[in-house]
Order: C-alpha cells, then sequence, then structure tokens
C-alpha cells in the first residue's frame, strides 16, 4: 500500500495524461472515499484515491495516546451501527471487517435515570413490528402509564409518513411530537433518547423527514432493525488497516498526505487533478471519471463553476458538534455480566442516561488495549460520548472534568470511591451535518451538471442523516451514476442497499 511520494513510473494507467473513461480519481478517504475507489475498482476501473491525512477512515479513526496507565488506542468517538444498516454492513463484509463490528442478537438498551437510579431497558422480542417494543414498553419505568399509550399512538402515526416528502422537511420534529401528544418527559426519555444519537439533534433543531427516516427504518420496518454493532476493535483496525488491505487487493492505488489542490476541464474532455504532497511537491493528473468525497465546505471550493445549480447552497449546510470524554478508573465501575432484569444493577458494555448531562457511556477497557497493560485487567476504561454539544464543544478540559466526574458517581456508585487515572477529551467540531428543517433541499444529488465529475459523502442527498451508513450510501450511489454515464448495463452497477 502506497502512502509515501507519488511516483512518475506508476502513471502508466493514465499514460501521461492522455483522457481515459477507464481512469478514476476518488478524492477523499473516509468511509464514502473508500467504498467509491473500491467499487470503482471491481467494476474494472483504475482508480487511484488521495486522502490529506496520514491515515484513512475520515471521521471514524483511532490514535495512540500515552497514558497515566500505559499506551491506549483510543477512538475519537464512539461509533455504532443498526441491522437497518445494510450497506455499512455490505462495507464491513467487502473489508473483512463484519466479525470485529458485531451485532447484538436482540436490541437491549440500559436507560438508567439519574433521580433514585432507576434502571429501564428498551428490548425487543421475536414479535413482528410493531409488537416487538411492546412488552419493553409497557414495563418501561421512565414514562407513565399515559405517556406509554401516548407513545404508541405517535409511532402509529409516525409509520404512516413518507420521510421522502419535502413538507416533511421543512417541519422540526418537537412540532409534530407536541401534536401527537408527546409530553416533554417523554420526548426526553424516549424520542430524544433515540434521536439525539442519531441525528446529533435534538427534536427541536430537527427535521422531521430525517426523524421520520430514523424512526421509521430503525424501529418500525423491521423487528430486528434497531438491533445494535460497535467495534470490538480499534475503529482504525477496521476503517483504516483492514480498509487499505482491501484497496491493495483490489488494485486501486492510494496516496495519503495528499490534497487536492484544483479540480479542472482539460481540453479533450478529461477531468486533471491538480494534488499537494508536502515536500514532494504538485502533481497533476487526469482521468475521465472524478469522485469528490469530501465534507461540503471543501467539496465547494473545489467544485468548477456551473457544476450545480446554486452551489453556493453547500455553504448554507451547517454542521454539529460531538464531544467525547474519556475517563480511565483504577477499578471497574460499570460491572459486566448478563442483563439483569429491571430492576437489578446496571451491568453490562454501555447505557444511556436520563435526568443527568451524560448522554451514553460505553465500556472500552478490552478495545483500547488497556485490559493487557500491567494492572489494566484491574482498571476500566469508559467512553461518554455527548451527541449536539454546542454548549460544551469548546469548554475547558478542567471545567469538562468538574461537570462530568461527579455525574458519573451519581450515576455508577461504584465510581464514588475509584481513583480516576485518566481524563480526556476528544472533539469533533464538524462530527456531522446539522439536520436542521429544510436541510433536505440543501443536500445535492450525487451527479453534478458536468461529466465524469460525481458527489459523495454522508451530508449528500442520501435520504439518511449524518451516519456512516450515509457516507457508505452516498459512496455506492456516486459508482452508480458513473458507470451508468460511462455505459455499464444496469446489472453491473453496484445493488442498492435495502
Amino acid at each position: 500500500m502506497t502512502s509515501g511520494p507519488m511516483r512518475p513510473d506508476r502513471h502508466d494507467a493514465h499514460e501521461a495524461g492522455r483522457p481515459d473513461g477507464a481512469a478514476a480519481v476518488v478524492i477523499g478517504g473516509g468511509l464514502a472515499g473508500i467504498t467509491a475507489a473500491l467499487a470503482l475498482a471491481d467494476a474494472g476501473l483504475r482508480v487511484t484515491l488521495f486522502e490529506g491525512r496520514p491515515r484513512l477512515g475520515g471521521l471514524v479513526f483511532s490514535f495512540r495516546r500515552d497514558s497515566a496507565v500505559g499506551e491506549l488506542t483510543v477512538d475519537n468517538g464512539q461509533h455504532v451501527y443498526l441491522r437497518c444498516c445494510t450497506a455499512y454492513g455490505g462495507f464491513l463484509d467487502r473489508v473483512g471487517g463484519r466479525g470485529l463490528v458485531p451485532l447484538q442478537d436482540r436490541m437491549d438498551v440500559p436507560v438508567l435515570d439519574a433521580e433514585g437510579l432507576r434502571l429501564g431497558r428498551l428490548r425487543r422480542t421475536g414479535l413482528p413490528v410493531p409488537l416487538h417494543l411492546a412488552k419493553s414498553l409497557a414495563m418501561y419505568p421512565h414514562l407513565t402509564l399515559a405517556e406509554r399509550a401516548n407513545v404508541g399512538r405517535a409511532a402509529l402515526a409516525l409509520k404512516k409518513l413518507d420521510p421522502e416528502d419535502p413538507a416533511l422537511d421543512r417541519v422540526d420534529f418537537a412540532s409534530w411530537l407536541a401534536r401527537h401528544g408527546q409530553s416533554p418527559r417523554a420526548v426526553e426519555a424516549l424520542w430524544d433518547l433515540v434521536g439525539v444519537a442519531t441525528l446529533n439533534a435534538r427534536a427541536g433543531d430537527a427535521s422531521l423527514g430525517l426523524a421520520a427516516k430514523v424512526f421509521k427504518t430503525g424501529l418500525l420496518s423491521d423487528n430486528g432493525a434497531a438491533d445494535i454493532g460497535w467495534s470490538r476493535v480499534p475503529l482504525g483496525d477496521v476503517h483504516d488497516t483492514l480498509a487499505r488491505e482491501a484497496l491493495e487487493k483490489a488494485g486501486v492505488r492510494v496516496e495519503l498526505r495528499t490534497r487536492a489542490s484544483a479540480l479542472a476541464r482539460t481540453e479533450n474532455g478529461a477531468w486533471r487533478v491538480t494534488v499537494e504532497n508536502g515536500p514532494h511537491g504538485r502533481e497533476q493528473l487526469d482521468a475521465g471519471t472524478v469522485v469528490l468525497a469530501l465534507p461540503q465546505r471543501e467539496t465547494h471550493g473545489l467544485l468548477p463553476e456551473g457544476s450545480l445549480d446554486d452551489q453556493d447552497r453547500l455553504l448554507d449546510i451547517g454542521t454539529a458538534p460531538i464531544l467525547n470524554l474519556h475517563v480511565v478508573y483504577d477499578r471497574p465501575v460499570l460491572k459486566l455480566g448478563a442483563p439483569p432484569g429491571p430492576s437489578g444493577p446496571l451491568r453490562g458494555t454501555f447505557f444511556a442516561a436520563l435526568g443527568s448531562p451524560v448522554q451514553w457511556v460505553f465500556d472500552r477497557t478490552e478495545a483500547s488495549g488497556l485490559a493487557a497493560l500491567p494492572g489494566g485487567a484491574r482498571s476500566q476504561y469508559l467512553a461518554v460520548s455527548q451527541s449536539a454539544a454546542q454548549d460544551e464543544i469548546d469548554r475547558p478540559v478542567a471545567e469538562l472534568r468538574k461537570r462530568y466526574l461527579p455525574e458519573l458517581e451519581r450515576l455508577l456508585p461504584a465510581a464514588r470511591g475509584a481513583v480516576v487515572r485518566d481524563f480526556f477529551v476528544t472533539r469533533e467540531r464538524t462530527a456531522t451535518f446539522a439536520p436542521t428543517p429544510g436541510v433536505g433541499r440543501l443536500r445535492p444529488a450525487a451527479r453534478t451538471k458536468t461529466p465524469g465529475l460525481y458527489l459523495a459523502g454522508a451530508w449528500t442527498a442520501t435520504g439518511w442523516p449524518a451516519t456512516m451508513e450515509s457516507a457508505v450510501r452516498s459512496g455506492l450511489g456516486a459508482v452508480r451514476e458513473a458507470l451508468t454515464e460511462l455505459g455499464f448495463p444496469q446489472g453491473q452497477l453496484p445493488q442498492e442497499a435495502a
């Protein structure tokens, strides 16, 4: 796998700049770009992928940290997916990572209320939709009996909505919930519990269309659709290491630490991509197909004029932050084991919290390598994932420590006498696009107005919120458009995920 300087002797696929419809360039090595590069190579094109970072994976990555307890492998944030995320599941299969990112047998989400430490669980049964959640909802202690009944009625109304209806994109989710009898407590204890984690926005800041997509697909399409999966190894092992191996086997040329600085049409109709590779200088490469798999602002900066109708609208797609707090204790404070009954102690690998600033907490002891360090088997590493974190993303570490450690002690009594061996913060200020009402009309399709140029990224018009699933779908969508334009028959196009 090439990650160093680009060498002229590797340009035989492009034959000294001669336009070649069978040559393709992918700009951006996140999930969208990796997916696009693999799909183009699988179709027989000669593919070059440029990525400005020294690694692949985009915003799904890991790094090493010299901690007080030894060297840890840290994920930049906690990423999960659902069984309904079929495109991302296909990505895992393609890079050989499915076994490292397994799914629950059945959805089971412990939900701890900080007031009184009441533990509830959102669990599904094997019954068909919507009965698969009826038992769990009937026993959910964080809502009154009337609120539970109203949730059921709202869910049935939500099931009738069409997420692709443009009218839904102009309405905020909170207003719709209020019109359908949802109390503020029900919004906090159920709708936002799910929505903040999947949309990266609270109901009042989220498009009804995107919220309907999340809830209809995840909870109301199939009884197993919301089963949760997350990586049991560092994210970089899958989205960088395995992805590079898959790209290499597919014959994709990968150039890291290489940023595209310009994109222009040549006189003979090819695309000329200009890239910068630090001390190795500037290079130009011609190809018949280019996929831009970058964030919206970077995409806008590279798009030739006239590529989209009103392409300045890309700058109106806002962003939303995610904050992650990492805490290493000198002892287990979130105990592992089989899930208890609703009234039993909190045990497991993750939980969600109500009535607290804390949102979701995951145990990362094994994945980080902590358990293998001297004394690590007696320690525990928890990652606290905070979505829609606009009010906290820029707070100093000391302030966040003062705010969140007492909250963890309140939620986890075993933490009250524990020593904090390490506390650090990771911040993704532009983690996702903001799913605000009206964002749907701003998201562009994969095909541009200029032949041979396509867009990919979770922020493009996939119909999904900014998730790993949306990123992978965007890469597949861009390739379907590219191969169609190149004259590939329908049967040879990447299949659209269910």
